[in-house]
């Protein structure tokens, strides 16, 4: 018997996109959690969510977005996002934790009126906010691999710059290293992949995949490279399986990647705990 994903164009759609969000969102991940800026994903996927409701709602009553994808909305919201939260880092010099709240704060206010003008919540929004493999589609994959491709330029060339700075942002400026610029295409390259994870994990969950991989890797690395290899890895592994079983157990394919991430934590907690004590054993 055939592998399901390989005989369904929507499973298909779905596999695919998967796996690139599976590599993507770790490797940004990283630089994310090193940074301590985690909770910079859940700011930007509750601004996405504004800009999904957005949509929606503006697809009731203008002819023009019924059919437009809600996808490039929530890149919009996503990006502005972004651009508010290094704008406002800049207004609260001594507080710039300040601007991820703030932001957050604005997604959800803007969600709940967008939503309420959409008369509540439909299937397709349902969809958003948990993942559904069913609402991937062809043009997603595409949109998807186009920013592959530009993360992963990202970054190749800017990678030694971005890794001082994500350690020491004083010696990257006494380096010359323009932190303010990269940091900005950083935080839009991540915006741009929150918006474009939402279908297969959901909106709510996606800062999950951005972090649970990374900090399963964290405490089996060695070093920095290691733990961006160890991040894909988990993160990839996470997609599929939670794929897999999504489809065969008609699970909410959002939750299930992110339950998979969680008990790959667990292990890698336990695994630590084996090690430390274990070598503790030889040394006595």
């Amino acid at each position: 018997m055939s592998f399901p994903f390989f005989q369904y164009d929507f499973l298909q759609n779905a596999f695919l996109t998967g796996i690139m969000i599976g590599l993507l969102a770790p490797v940004l991940g990283v630089f994310i959690v090193v940074r301590r800026q985690s909770l910079i994903a859940d700011a930007l996927s509750h601004i996405t969510l504004a800009g999904i409701a957005a949509n929606l709602m503006l697809g009731r009553n203008v002819g023009f977005f019924s059919g437009l994808n809600p996808l490039y909305m929530g890149m919009v919201f996503s990006v502005g996002g972004a651009v508010g939260i290094e704008q406002l880092r800049k207004v609260y010099k001594h507080y710039e934790e300040l601007a991820i709240p703030i932001i957050m704060s604005a997604g959800i206010g803007l969600s709940v009126i967008f939503i309420s003008l959409a008369n509540g919540f439909n299937t397709d929004l349902f969809n958003y906010l948990f993942g559904s493999v069913l609402a991937v589609k062809e043009s997603d994959v595409w949109t998807i691999f186009f920013i592959l491709l530009l993360v992963f330029a990202f970054v190749l060339f800017l990678y030694k710059e971005l890794f001082v700075l994500s350690f020491d942002e004083e010696q990257a400026a006494v380096s010359g290293i323009r932190g303010k610029w990269i940091q900005f295409l950083f935080i839009v390259m991540v915006a741009l992949v929150i918006a474009s994870s939402m279908k297969i994990v959901g909106i709510l969950l996606v800062s999950s995949l951005m972090t649970l991989p990374v900090a399963a890797s964290i405490r089996l690395a060695n070093g920095f490279k290691q733990t961006f290899v160890l991040s894909v890895i988990f993160g990839e592994t996470a997609v599929i399986l939670g794929l897999i079983l999504s489809y065969y157990l008609d699970f909410a394919p959002g939750g299930t990647i992110v339950m998979i991430s969680v008990i790959i934590l667990l292990l890698s907690l336990l695994w630590k705990k084996l090690r430390s004590r274990r070598k503790i054993a030889i040394n006595q």
